[in-house]
């Protein structure tokens, strides 16, 4: 079992900076893939960033390239999001997931979210 935990949210103004951070229990959390996801009211959750269990290997979608930065601390049980560049469109509730890599991976465990709110 992994329970994970945002936390960063925050009311910022266009432009400005946000880190989230996404803290686990478990002792093996350096074997779990961790993804940023989002929803915004109305809206479907949409995929953001993932990272690997090393690290190594992250992906973002279109819409957050070059503005937010996805990384971990295994020794912390701890993946960050950092946001920068913020739009109002990038408002919504911020979920953290993890699953353990495979052939058949899924997203397991999911956190509560933490909102994040841009205003213009």
């Amino acid at each position: 079992q992994v329970q994970l935990v945002e936390s960063g949210g925050g009311l910022v103004q266009a432009g400005g900076s946000l880190r989230l951070s996404c803290a686990a229990s478990g002792r093996t959390f350096g074997s779990y893939a961790v993804g940023w996801f989002r929803q915004a009211p109305g809206k479907e959750r949409e995929f953001v960033a993932r990272i690997s269990t090393n690290g190594i290997n992250t992906s973002y979608a279109d819409s957050v390239k070059g503005r937010f930065t996805v990384s971990r601390d295994n020794a912390k049980n701890t993946v960050y999001l950092q946001m920068n560049s913020l739009k109002p469109e990038d408002t919504a509730v911020y979920y953290c997931a993890a699953g353990l890599v495979g052939p058949r991976f899924t997203y397991d465990y999911w956190g509560q979210g933490t909102q994040v709110t841009v205003s213009s």
